[in-house]
């Protein structure tokens, strides 16, 4: 037996036991940005300016916030040091993003910790602190006040972490993902951030992205995602300002894959399964086939109903009723979805309009070059309901009018909406007299009708009878071809989407005035209604500041006629 082995239960040194707890909060280049970004949001900036070596292991976070004095900077980075929590009752009383008092005294474990900070009621000072977060070096400098970090050969005395960390390129996009989900939850701030240059000397850097400060979280996600203009997306609030959501609008706005979906809680981008399954399942039914929404929920909630103490980083919590909030987010959904004046707050299609005033100037005889009072062609102007029916173009499109320009509603999508909607809320099978024949039935399809409740019984020689079907189907010519379509496959709500799209109004049916009306009234108060349930957009709205664009009503009479 080997006895230089230890064996039985031993108590680990002081030394390792911080190095663990270390590791737990630091673990990565982006902790080390989350942690700081975080102290200089509490600490009130308005402006951060954060600077990454990667190749270096070396990172700067420059703030404009509060500052600190001297005797705090004394302490900073001592174990267990905050000035945001005073006891155990605090816990339950967090406004701040950090509380725990583990970063700064972390990073001084794992690197070299510089801090430099002036308050606005003191002059500024240099700190370097030791590997025990006390400080060997103080000097004053002259600074603007506010806070900067510098964190210099992380993990060197750590060897293993760095080999075992990803590449400095993936470190630098897990950096630019905590940046882009800290300003989503803070739209006041303006974020600069720098890299290393390359080949690099004297830790010079170059410019990397700037997210500038908007007045929302509208003004900031067009900044994250290509092609995404703030006329794009839908913000809704309670009358509480407990629950912001920011919406992708279905008819132009989603995904790739399922990766922009954020829940935030008081400031913070955190895991909550359950929100996002209600987020994902509300759209269900909105977007393309094989596309994923895009949807930033903010809570804003009493610290009270909140337990942070579940993860080093806070990515996850304990949240309080969680079901209540979870009805609250699928009927605020709900509510951004729908058309009326006081949830839709700009033009739906000012982008796309903008492309086709082009594409028709360009096959025109004139351009865009003469315009003269200004004007930018994708302003956002309000849309304004109700609509009124004028003409059916092509037996396809309904022409409508509402008081700021034209619409274009294609029949049978919106139809589908309607019924798609009203077949949700009542699917009904009906008694076929007589019974539909079916042959040929293969047993996945056999098994696949009876899931749907549709009772299937053998009638002969490789022959079924069915005696029930959905009831918009019942007396339709083609309901054995409907039957054997909906035994191929799928749930309950794909049979519904394929009911709904087989009784919709065909596009080249002829329709008067007040059909048309009496469709756009359906439409328009359904809950869902700029999508299809297969995700196509309904109408193409045309302003008619577009119109007076295009025809150049705004010319003086002089020039138009070319004198």
């Amino acid at each position: 037996m080997d006895t230089s082995v230890p064996s039985g239960i031993q108590t680990l040194s002081e030394e390792v036991v911080h190095l663990i707890a270390a590791g737990e909060v630091i673990d990565s280049l982006a902790a080390v940005v989350r942690e700081l970004a975080e102290n200089a949001l509490d600490a009130g900036a308005s402006r951060i300016s954060i600077s990454v070596w990667a190749e270096q292991w070396r990172v700067r976070v420059a703030d404009n916030g509060r500052g600190m004095e001297r005797h705090d900077l004394q302490q900073a980075a001592l174990p267990h040091s905050t000035s945001k929590i005073r006891s155990s009752a605090d816990l339950w009383r967090v406004h701040s993003l950090g509380f725990r008092g583990e970063a700064l005294h972390s990073l001084a474990q794992l690197a070299d910790l510089e801090i430099c900070s002036r308050s606005h009621a003191d002059e500024g000072w240099r700190i370097r602190y030791n590997s025990q977060g006390e400080p060997v070096y103080t000097e004053a400098v002259a600074i603007a006040p506010g806070t900067i970090v510098t964190v210099s050969y992380l993990f060197a005395n750590w060897m293993p972490r760095r080999q075992g960390l990803p590449s400095a390129a993936q470190q630098l996009r897990a950096i630019q993902l905590v940046i882009q989900q800290l300003a989503l939850c803070h739209p006041q701030v303006t974020w600069q951030l720098e890299q290393e240059a390359i080949a690099s000397v004297a830790h010079e850097t170059r410019p990397w992205f700037t997210l500038w400060a908007g007045a929302s979280a509208q003004q900031i996600l067009p900044q994250l995602l290509r092609d995404v203009q703030p006329g794009d997306l839908q913000e809704w609030s309670s009358p509480d300002a407990s629950l912001y959501l920011l919406l992708g609008l279905p008819d132009r706005c989603h995904r790739h894959r399922p990766d922009w979906v954020k829940v935030a809680v008081n400031g913070r981008i955190v895991k909550i399964p359950e929100l996002e399954q209600v987020i994902f399942a509300a759209l269900r039914r909105t977007l393309p086939r094989d596309r994923h929404p895009v949807c930033f929920l903010h809570l804003h909630l009493p610290p009270g109903q909140i337990d942070w103490n579940r993860h080093p980083a806070k990515a996850e919590i304990y949240l309080h009723h969680l079901e209540d909030w979870k009805t609250q987010i699928a009927a605020a959904i709900d509510a951004a979805l729908r058309l009326n004046p006081s949830s839709v707050a700009d033009s739906a299609y000012n982008s796309r309009i903008g492309q086709v005033i082009r594409a028709a100037e360009a096959a025109g005889s004139y351009g865009d070059a003469d315009r003269e009072d200004g004007s930018d062609p994708d302003v956002p102007i309000a849309p304004l309901i109700p609509l009124k029916a004028l003409a059916q173009i092509h037996q396809m499109y309904i022409l409508a009018e509402h008081p700021e320009g034209m619409w274009l509603i294609e029949q049978h999508i919106a139809h589908e909406r309607v019924l798609y909607e009203q077949l949700s809320d009542r699917w009904q099978l009906v008694p076929l007299e007589p019974p539909v024949i079916l042959n040929q039935l293969l047993p996945t399809q056999i098994e696949q009708l009876q899931r749907l409740g549709i009772a299937v019984e053998p009638f002969g020689d490789r022959l079924w009878a069915v005696r029930l079907a959905p009831e918009p189907l019942a007396q339709r010519s083609d309901c054995a071809e409907a039957l054997t379509e909906l035994s191929f496959g799928g749930d309950l709500d794909t049979a519904i989407v394929a009911t709904a799209c087989r009784t919709a109004i065909r596009n080249g049916t002829p329709l008067s005035l007040e059909e048309m009306q009496a469709l756009l009234n359906q439409w328009q108060n359904t809950r869902n209604p700029r999508t299809c349930p297969h995700g196509r957009p309904i109408y193409l709205q045309l302003e008619e500041s577009s119109l007076s664009r295009f025809f150049r009503r705004h010319w003086v009479i002089g020039k138009s006629h070319g004198i």
